[in-house]
């Protein structure tokens, strides 16, 4: 029986999205949806969940827990992973925590900055760990990841392993669609070009009809820009550098080093910039499934309906050989962006089909974009290199590199801040020379 194993499958929403589609998708007839989790109670709630999705709409699917990761594993064609590692507490509270005793103020935390780094450090060697089981177990399957930080992880594990591995994120399939939104344009029919790095690939072209839309949406985001809304640095972005990025403005926030300013408190307000939005998120969430797990675990009636995640998407273009195209996360092998490093991971269209996933040569990004990707990359590449060496002057360096933590703190300031959070991580990281 072909196998798909999600791991982190206690993420019970998203394993209903994630998995939910793939019973809609008929050439998954017959397959396993194989969960772990290292957390046996949440492990339990999905598997009924999923029972339950199965049994209103695919029958032949069948639903297995394990506790045993390696079990899970073992003969699956596709693996989903979806981990958290150190969780809201205590990793999360350190991440911003100890960052805010240096007067180092955060949003999200999980791509780069401190926090992303620590978050990569974190996560790097449990990755690796998946990798020995799989070049063990399931040696062809297709490692489809959504744990951030995208970037690091999905680079880790195609220059250290000999896994399949592809990087799936939910910024390029919105990003356009949220912006026509916000400006009261029609997203009907449009064209879109867009690469970059994870949380920073750049809408490089947008057309209708043959014609340039961009003069009209950033004549709109000037007008918007008048008034106080959630989308305020992205537009500041595109006013200066030309080009709107993907994700978020509260992740925007924090790549950069020109909002978020001790010197410039002024700055938060004019931006509408939420800070520790991400510590409010967590404790919304844990809230929220306290009150939506009954309705959703033990649900018999439980309806969905395929969601824009990508994965069912390409699993289905790898069993049918319908291509699908999307923006993947890849190595820039080969340059596909040519003005970025060759050992970056890049978000570029990708095509899906039998024969597995194709990425796409997109060429120079303009070089204004291509700069500012280059100063997340430093940190992304010189946290690997941390991972990969357990050598603590690499997460020095990495920090350093920083853009938004070397444009408040010292080297000495940015050093002992590290120092704290290895000394707060504990168990959850390797031990550093």
């Amino acid at each position: 029986m072909a196998k798909i194993t999600f791991i982190g499958a206690g993420s019970t929403v998203f394993a209903k999205n994630v998995l939910g589609d793939c019973m809609f998708v008929e050439a998954l007839n017959g397959f396993e949806f194989a969960l772990h989790d290292i957390d046996e109670t949440r492990l339990k709630d999905s598997e009924t969940m999923l029972l339950n999705l199965a049994n209103n709409y695919n029958e032949t699917i069948k639903v297995k827990a394990y506790s045993d990761r390696k079990e899970a594993l073992r003969g699956a064609k596709y693996v989903i992973n979806a981990i958290q590692v150190g969780g809201y507490e205590p990793s999360t509270v350190i991440d911003f925590e100890i960052p805010k005793k240096y007067g180092l103020r955060q949003t999200i935390a999980d791509t780069v900055g401190i926090g992303g780094i620590f978050r990569s450090l974190r996560t790097i060697p449990v990755l690796l760990d998946f990798a020995k089981d799989m070049e063990e177990v399931c040696p062809d399957a297709w490692f489809l990841n959504y744990t951030n930080p995208m970037a690091a992880l999905t680079g880790t594990m195609l220059r250290y392993t000999n896994i399949k591995t592809i990087g799936l994120c939910h910024s390029v399939q919105i990003c356009t669609e949220h912006l026509f939104k916000a400006l009261e344009m029609d997203h009907t029919g449009i064209e879109e070009k867009i690469a970059g790095i994870n949380h920073m690939a750049w809408l490089l072209e947008v057309k209708k009809d043959g014609k340039d839309l961009y003069p009209e949406i950033k004549k709109r985001a000037r007008e918007k820009q008048k008034e106080k809304h959630d989308d305020m640095v992205r537009f500041e972005l595109m006013d200066k550098f030309g080009y709107y990025v993907t994700e978020s403005s509260e992740h925007n926030a924090e790549y950069h080093p020109y909002f978020i300013k001790s010197r410039y408190p002024e700055l938060i307000e004019q931006f509408n910039i939420p800070l520790d939005e991400y510590p409010r998120r967590c404790v919304n969430q844990i809230k929220g499934w306290e009150n939506m797990r009954e309705e959703m675990v033990n649900n018999t009636q439980l309806s969905h309906e395929r969601t824009h995640e990508y994965s069912s998407y390409i699993i289905e273009a790898m069993e049918t050989n319908k291509p699908f195209k999307f923006g993947g996360n890849v190595l820039n092998t080969g340059g596909l962006i040519s003005n970025l490093p060759t050992n970056a991971c890049v978000e570029v269209p990708c095509v899906a089909d039998r024969s597995g996933i194709m990425p796409c040569y997109v060429g120079d990004l303009p070089e204004q974009l291509a700069a500012l990707n280059r100063t997340n990359i430093n940190t992304q590449l010189l946290t690997i290199e941390a991972a990969m060496t357990l050598k603590k002057e690499h997460i020095y360096q990495a920090a350093m590199l920083d853009p938004h933590t070397s444009s408040e703190l010292s080297m000495d300031d940015i050093i002992a801040m590290c120092d704290d959070l290895i000394e707060a991580h504990g168990q959850w990281l390797p031990e550093y020379k």
